[in-house]
Order: structure tokens, then sequence, then C-alpha cells
């Protein structure tokens, strides 16, 4: 019997992760870790192990983890109290102590060539799992079609604004979240997924939604951002989204979301009408 667990289990990739997973093996063989362990309850599907799962703390973590078999570690936001390399390292630090046999880690885009800062953290989480001697798959989840919901959600009267021309592999953070848990049952899973939806412009989601798009200068859209009552820290966090795309960063030509899927991912129109609550 394999025993699986999943970190950030309260979190919408892993609430989406782990209702995938129950479909794929018997919900008693796994384990859902959260920090607040009240609200995974409620949100579990029934017959899961909820235990603690605090990135902060090595020893909690090394508890939870015994008798841990596969385990999806799901990355932590960065700018908590915690520096996110710290966090990570502790999660395999924990596994390794537990004697968790592989793990695979949701990582960034080409990270092992990736010049953008917010690779940093995963570069250095890829670098500490293969040299962990766990066994590992890198799922290098590009972007996730709702970091655009709330520009989205304006452009429906408002058209959409950016600020490049660059290409993103846009897809539904569910359909990430369902082919990590088709990886985690895999007995010979592939060491790297460079997961992705077609590379796609701003021009092409705004033709999907038939509003007008405008490209704006990064000043202008930051301008546009803050009007709409955004926080200094949200616009310019925005703003270096924009600038991965860019850089290139999220352009994507990989078939591995679909292929690990089994099927086509969803429609964009469709994918679109999720986000927006259409």
């Amino acid at each position: 019997m394999t025993k699986y667990a999943i970190t950030g289990a309260t979190g919408r990739f892993g609430q989406n992760a782990l209702k995938k997973l129950v479909e794929l093996v018997p919900a008693t063989d796994v384990v859902a870790l959260a920090r607040n362990t009240q609200k995974a309850q409620a949100t579990v599907p029934n017959g899961v192990e909820v235990r603690l799962g605090d990135y902060n703390d090595v020893g909690q973590l090394t508890e939870s983890l015994q008798g841990i078999d596969k385990l999806l570690f799901v990355s932590s936001q960065p700018g908590g109290e915690v520096a996110r390399a710290i966090q990570h390292e502790n999660v395999l630090t924990a596994a390794k102590n537990a004697g968790v046999k592989y793990i695979a880690y949701t990582s960034f885009p080409h990270a092992d060539t990736a010049t953008a800062p917010l690779a940093n953290d995963h570069q250095l989480t890829e670098k500490l799992l293969k040299e962990s001697g766990i066994d590992y798959s890198f799922l290098r989840n590009n972007w996730y079609l709702e970091n655009e919901a709330d520009s989205l959600k304006a452009a429906v009267t408002q058209g959409l604004v950016y600020s490049t021309d660059g290409k993103a592999g846009w897809a539904l953070e569910s359909e990430y979240s369902e082919a990590a848990a088709l990886v985690l049952v895999q007995d010979n899973p592939k060491k790297v997924y460079e997961f992705s939806g077609k590379s796609r412009t701003y021009q092409d989601l705004a033709d999907a939604l038939k509003v007008t798009a405008t490209k704006l200068s990064d000043a202008e859209y930051g301008k546009v951002l803050q009007k709409s009552g955004m926080d200094e820290g949200t616009v310019q966090m925005i703003l270096s989204f924009q600038d991965l795309i860019t850089q290139g960063n999220l352009a994507e030509t990989t078939t591995d979301l679909p292929e690990v899927l089994g099927r086509e991912l969803t429609p964009l129109s469709e994918a679109l009408g999720t986000v927006i609550g259409k």
C-alpha cells in the first residue's frame, strides 16, 4: 500500500489536487497537510486524514510525514515572515528525515535556465531536492489563468488593458493541479514536466472575451491598477508579472500538460468563463 500526502491542502491548488487524487486511490491512503487543520477538516474529501503541515516547523513536518511514500509538495507563496527558500528547505529536510521516497514539486517554468528573480527560490529547491537522494519530479507550472482574474473581470465591461505583447502558457489552475495528482500516482514519472497551456498573448485573451484590448506603457498600466484600488505592492507585483511575459519566461511549446491529463485543455473561451464566473 502506498501512502500519499499533499502539502498546502487548504489552498486552491491543494484542494483541487486532493479531489483528483481520491478519484485515483482510496481516500484512506491520502494525507492532507495544512497549517490550519480545522479549516482542512472542513474542506478535504471524506476519508482523507489531516495532519499539521506548517512549512516553518521542521520537527512538526517530520512527524506529520511519517509513513508517507509519495508527497506532492506545493510551493509556498513568497513574501511571508519566513523566507520561502527557508520554508522549502524545511519541507525537504523533514521529508528526508521521515523517509519519504518520492516528491513531486510545483516549480517554475524552465527553472534550470530561467533568469527571472521569481525563479530563484525554485532553483534552490530543485537543487536541494536533487541532492536529497529522494526520487522526484519537477512540475514546472506555467501561468494560471486565475492569475489574471481581476483584469479579466474588469475587461468584461471596460476592455482588457495590459503592457506586454509577450506570450504566456495560460491554463486553468485546476488543470495544473489535476495533472499534479496524476503524476503523483504514476509508477515511472518523468523527472521534469514543463506544464503549460498554448502560448497566447493578451490580445488572444481579449479576442476570446470579445472585448477591446489596449496596450499601455508600464507607467500607464500602473496608474490604471492604482485607480482600481490596488495597493502599491500589488501593483508592482502585477507589473513584475508583465515583465516576466515580456522577457519570454512564460512562452512555451510543450504538450506535457494535455499529455498527462489524457485530454485536450479546456477551450480558451470556456476557461475564461470559468475565471470570470460566467
